[in-house]
């Protein structure tokens, strides 16, 4: 019997490949007193999510998630009683902890945005992850200024076609790596002014031989990429590591990296508290909705899924061919 109070929803039944991915009935969440409950219209994929499924996000304390999903779009249908910031039938988009592989999920009313004029309420899945994870590590952590470069390694995902866009339309210029000719187009498109191919090229010697000095570096890649960022740095230089697909073990010479006055950071968004990442959406609501609004920077769509074929989609993202982000439709 299916009951008006449960809901459609995707979880990972262990971890392992996408086929770990199942849809199953779930009572809809309840909502806390900040909270507000969105009608999922769609949700963003993201590289936490496969992370999370294979079990190696968080590291040897990773729990199978419940509901996977870090960020949605939809309408609000109910919300707690402490909620001022929105009403029934706003049209969001949210940040989660989790929970937005499915047909309704709960989000804090801070970590809410509304879905930008000139984008719709698909694409708008696309946007908060993104955005806020740029936000803070190119320009929270980064400290990246107009009239800086920005290296963005793999810059045709999600992340990077985000971190293109912002840099550009805040004055800075971008340089991206990524692995294809076709990958690299894109990025060029959207406004990068070098892009380099890693298969083709070293991008460490690319930027040495055209004397391209780099002032902060967007790293998702990790392993030798870090020693060769660190070279291609300026004096002053940030790096600034979100993932570390090739491994985090390297060979780091730390005394380039006094000699030139760096500063490495790392983070993860999720682990942040409501507090940090209310103080982000405070910035991104007063910086970058109005770019969006203006047309200077828009979601990269790349494929859209049905919600029922989360596995299917997780199986596209890890091929890697795509160009932005992947959605999972809801409603």
């Amino acid at each position: 019997m299916i009951s008006a109070n449960d809901m459609n929803a995707v979880r990972a039944r262990a971890f392992g490949a996408p086929d770990v991915l199942t849809t199953q009935r779930q009572p809809i969440p309840e909502v806390g007193e900040n909270e507000i409950l969105i009608k999922v219209a769609a949700a963003g994929m993201n590289a936490a999510d496969l992370s999370q499924r294979r079990g190696t996000y968080g590291g040897a304390s990773a729990a199978i998630p419940s509901i996977l999903g870090l960020e949605v779009s939809g309408h609000v249908v109910t919300k707690g009683r402490n909620v001022t910031m929105w009403n029934e039938g706003d049209a969001v988009c949210a940040l989660l902890n989790g929970g937005g592989y499915a047909e309704f999920a709960v989000a804090h009313e801070s970590l809410c945005l509304p879905v930008p004029k000139g984008i719709g309420l698909y694409e708008a899945a696309g946007l908060p992850e993104a955005v806020a994870t740029v936000w803070l590590n190119v320009f929270d952590l980064g400290r990246l200024m107009p009239g800086e470069t920005l290296l963005v390694h793999g810059g045709a995902g999600g992340i990077g076609t985000m971190a293109i866009q912002l840099a550009t339309a805040l004055g800075s210029r971008v340089v991206v790596t990524a692995g294809s000719d076709t990958k690299c187009a894109a990025c060029i498109h959207l406004g990068a002014v070098k892009a380099i191919n890693y298969k083709e090229a070293d991008f460490l010697e690319v930027l040495q031989q055209e004397k391209i000095g780099i002032n902060v570096v967007l790293e998702m890649i990790g392993g030798d990429y870090l020693g060769k960022d660190l070279d291609c740095l300026s004096a002053g230089g940030r790096i600034s590591i979100i993932g570390l697909r090739k491994g985090g073990q390297v060979n780091f010479d730390f005394s380039k990296l006094q000699a030139k006055g760096v500063a490495v950071t790392g983070s993860r968004l999720m682990p942040k508290s409501i507090a940090e990442k209310t103080r982000l959406f405070e910035s991104i609501r007063k910086v970058v909705w109005p770019l969006i609004e203006q047309g200077q920077m828009t979601p990269v769509i790349s494929e859209t899924f049905p919600l029922a074929e989360a596995a299917r989609a997780h199986t596209a993202m890890e091929a890697g061919t795509h160009v932005g982000k992947l959605l999972l439709t809801v409603s």
